[in-house]
């Protein structure tokens, strides 16, 4: 059998891996509190779940337009402009299955052979996989401790060359939990004026569960970039909604129809009754969605100081998403190794940091979207390693 070297070579995602076995391990018996996977603990809200119901029973049960009903649309144009006061065409919105999709859409439109893609490491596994699979060079950007893993925007710099086509930016970023305020972005952005050929994909996934009651400074509000700018965007980590498989992303007109043909090739279409709850979601109330924020703040000013008293790691302060990221070097283990140990002998699923990048190694994420009786046991399982 001949299999394409690209389909071989493609990556995967460990959190699900770890998900798996974690959830073999309970089938067997075994008590498992699972740290690993990164999705909120709470139940889709429901209203949400009403609407889809709605949706069923009104007879949307058939394909919708390749890029999402109008009405969802809409309804992100809306929230976008309630957000952030700026204008975006429905006509630029497109609605994806969750929010994979336009990452390798980017990734293929912006790659081939001949270009680079710059990406965070350590940063979310399949922004490296896409890369390879699109053909073009991926170039790692390393997020470093010392930096509360934020950009080095000189560090940044000296990675464009004339081959770079496309840099990724996550904020708040995913394995790490680290948000960069206004004051940064600005200056990332003066840094990227400089380079008006290269285009900007902003993960924005996790905007909404952000702490301290700082503010998201989206890309969208700078409109020098935003004929260049792709925005990644959804209801999955906001609305407890992953299984839903429901994304938006902003695209700018010259890459608009490239992406929405790949919608056509790839998936038809997003599931219809997904996108009517995804406009209750934006258009109903938000109390519950306020609550959950609050809850994920609780539990991390708890994780980060009780992780902070163990001999065998240090963490730094996350300022968004539902991650910690702690740096087990201390424990005389490698985050691999401390990782393992921890789900099969302790029972705490945990995610180690080279499955986010090379420059992790010493690192594990946690993800704190579990209850805090689950979060109490497994920190002092973990001070056993």
């Amino acid at each position: 059998m001949k299999v394409s070297k690209k389909i071989i070579n493609l990556e995967t995602e460990s959190a699900f891996a770890i998900l798996a076995k974690a959830t073999k391990l309970i089938s067997e018996g075994k008590d498992i509190i699972n740290l690993g996977i990164g999705q909120p603990d709470f139940p889709t809200p429901l209203n949400i779940q009403e609407a889809a119901i709605k949706a069923i029973k009104d007879g949307y049960h058939g394909y919708t337009p390749s890029n999402g009903i109008l009405p969802l649309r809409e309804a992100v144009s809306e929230q976008i402009f309630e957000d952030y006061k700026v204008d975006i065409n429905p006509d630029q919105i497109l609605i994806t299955p969750g929010g994979k999709p336009t990452i390798f859409y980017s990734s293929l439109i912006l790659g081939g052979e001949e270009n680079e893609i710059i990406y965070p490491d350590p940063g979310f596994p399949i922004y490296r996989s896409m890369i390879n699979f699109s053909g073009a060079k991926g170039v790692p950007l390393k997020l470093i401790e010392e930096d509360n893993f934020e950009i080095n925007i000189d560090k940044l710099e000296k990675l464009i060359t004339n081959k770079t086509s496309l840099i990724i930016i996550n904020n708040p970023n995913n394995p790490t939990g680290s948000f960069m305020g206004k004051k940064k972005i600005d200056k990332l952005v003066n840094m990227l004026e400089k380079y008006p050929d290269i285009f900007i994909l902003s993960d924005e996934i996790y905007s909404k569960i952000i702490f301290d009651n700082n503010q998201m400074p989206s890309f969208l509000n700078y409109n020098k970039l935003r004929e260049r700018l792709i925005v990644l965007e959804g209801w999955s980590k906001t609305f407890c909604m992953t299984g839903w498989r429901l994304g938006w992303s902003v695209w700018p007109k010259s890459l608009y129809e490239h992406a929405n043909k790949l919608c056509v090739n790839d998936h038809s279409c997003p599931n219809a009754i997904s996108q009517y709850a995804g406009i209750e979601a934006l258009r109903g109330p938000k109390e519950t969605i306020e609550n959950i924020i609050k809850e994920f703040q609780r539990r991390k000013e708890f994780v980060h100081s009780e992780l902070n008293k163990l001999n065998n790691m240090t963490c730094f302060k996350p300022g968004g998403a539902f991650y910690a990221f702690p740096n087990v070097s201390k424990s005389g283990l490698s985050g691999q190794k401390f990782s393992d140990i921890a789900l099969e002998e302790k029972g705490v699923a945990l995610v180690p940091g080279i499955s986010f990048g090379n420059s992790a190694k010493d690192f594990t994420r946690i993800s704190y979207a579990n209850s805090m009786e689950n979060l109490q046991k497994a920190i002092y399982r973990l001070s056993t390693i």
